[in-house]
């Protein structure tokens, strides 16, 4: 049985272990704890699918709790992917904040599933890179 609960303190280590079991780990700093830990210590919004203890999905992201929600990191361990795990973490994370617009970048290998499950593709977005600088 799958278990979803609130963790503001999720450690780094089990954060690392979920994001290299799923497809995030290609794209995010899973070799640099420092930066990990920052991650988690910045989002104020960290949600995780648990089977008997053992971490199987997060859901990382910041928010005002009433105009929108960026949801920066849904990692589902690949083990566990097309059991609804995802889509039950997008699911409560919206609940916390019911009045924001909850809003993602896709990463490129889930790009067709954000539309399956009723989220809307926006053609708008801009980012900068961090080493990126404006013209």
């Amino acid at each position: 049985m799958i278990t979803y609960q609130l963790e503001p303190h999720l450690s780094v280590a089990e954060f690392r272990e979920i994001l290299i079991h799923s497809t995030l780990g290609e794209r995010r700093p899973v070799d640099e704890p420092d930066r990990l830990e920052g991650m988690l210590q910045h989002a104020n919004l960290i949600l995780t699918a648990r089977e008997e203890g053992k971490i199987v999905g997060v859901s990382r992201a910041w928010t005002d709790f009433v105009y929108c929600t960026y949801l920066s990191d849904l990692a589902v361990d690949q083990a566990y992917q097309k059991q609804g795990i995802g889509k039950a973490l997008i699911q409560r994370t919206r609940e916390q904040a019911p009045q924001a617009t909850l809003i993602l970048l896709a990463a490129p290998a889930a790009e067709a599933y954000y539309p399956r499950i009723g989220m809307h593709q926006h053609a708008h977005c801009y980012y900068l890179k961090s080493e990126d600088e404006l013209l």
